[in-house]
């Protein structure tokens, strides 16, 4: 969704005067930036669409699942759905983390910049506003923030739809029965965990955004990608390639879950998930910084 002409003067500096403590010229041009392109997000019908899915979709899950007697037992606690409500979110995880989550925040960090080209208002706003630096920081930081608070509001939706459909304790990776509290809180671990990998694959979608200058190459080729590293996991890798695929990350929790519990995946998938995002970032700006818009400096 792209402003009118006309209000794009939200991002511009205010009218001169005297400056005092509460002074808008005081504030940060990348906040105002990033409050503007939130306000434009809220607006969008997709961002709405996953919100509502986010919401509702672990409720349906549950739903569906309670009318039904088979299991999904080829994922990890797939077959412990009908027998504890935590095996619900750990099964969405799984599935989630590794198709669902870097489409979704494709959907947005893939046409955040690119949207400004196709209709064409960067002119505009960097001849009248607001600095390249700050539009772009901007930009990020809402990119960001939505993968962000998208993943919240799946952490709190999964763990109420388990607790819904029941709070028996849950068989662990390892065989070990683990108590109700101890599964509460590693199903929000679990999940927090892939959050790294998220904000990579969202520095990567603003990447591809950035330099195609095309919304569908930038919201698909994140898609394309993640369905090249599923394929590429099926390959007998060494233990580093599989390492720098940006997909691995995805499924560091399940040392969580193992008896005794590890965490050498995370710490590694971390590492990773953070060269892929200053990798993608700092392209991105190169890309954004030099490139040529009319009398645009």
């Amino acid at each position: 969704m792209t402003l009118a002409a006309d209000q794009w003067p939200a991002y511009a500096e205010p009218a001169a005067g005297p400056a005092g403590p509460s002074d808008p010229r005081q504030r940060s041009g990348t906040l105002v930036v990033w409050r503007l392109e939130l306000a434009k997000l809220r607006g969008q019908w997709r961002v709405r669409a996953i919100a509502l899915m986010c919401l509702v979709g672990p409720f349906v899950i549950v739903a569906g699942l309670n009318v039904q007697s088979a299991t999904p037992g080829d994922t990890a606690f797939g077959q412990w759905v009908h027998t504890s409500g935590f095996a619900i979110p750990m099964v969405i995880l799984g599935f989630g983390g590794q198709w669902l989550l870097p489409v979704g925040t494709a959907v947005v960090a893939g046409d955040i910049f690119s949207s400004e080209d196709h209709f064409g208002t960067w002119k505009t706003i960097l001849t009248r506003s607001r600095s390249r630096g700050e539009l772009f920081a901007g930009k990020f930081l809402a990119a960001l923030t939505f993968a962000t608070a998208t993943m919240v509001l799946l952490i709190i939706t999964d763990l109420l739809a388990g607790l819904l459909a029941g709070t028996q304790p849950v068989v662990g990776l390892g065989g070990q029965l683990v108590t109700a509290s101890h599964a509460t809180e590693l199903v929000v671990v679990s999940w927090l965990s892939v959050i790294p990998p998220v904000l990579g694959f969202t520095a990567l979608a603003i990447f591809t955004s950035v330099a195609s200058r095309n919304s569908a190459v930038g919201i698909g080729v994140p898609v394309v990608l993640t369905l090249a590293f599923q394929v590429v996991t099926l390959i007998a890798l060494p233990a580093w390639g599989q390492q720098v695929l940006l997909s691995t990350p995805f499924t560091a929790w399940h040392g969580f879950w193992e008896q005794p519990a590890y965490v050498g995946p995370f710490l590694y998938g971390l590492l990773t998930s953070a060269v892929w995002f200053t990798l993608c970032s700092a392209a991105a700006w190169l890309v954004f910084r030099r490139r040529t818009i009319g009398g645009a400096s």
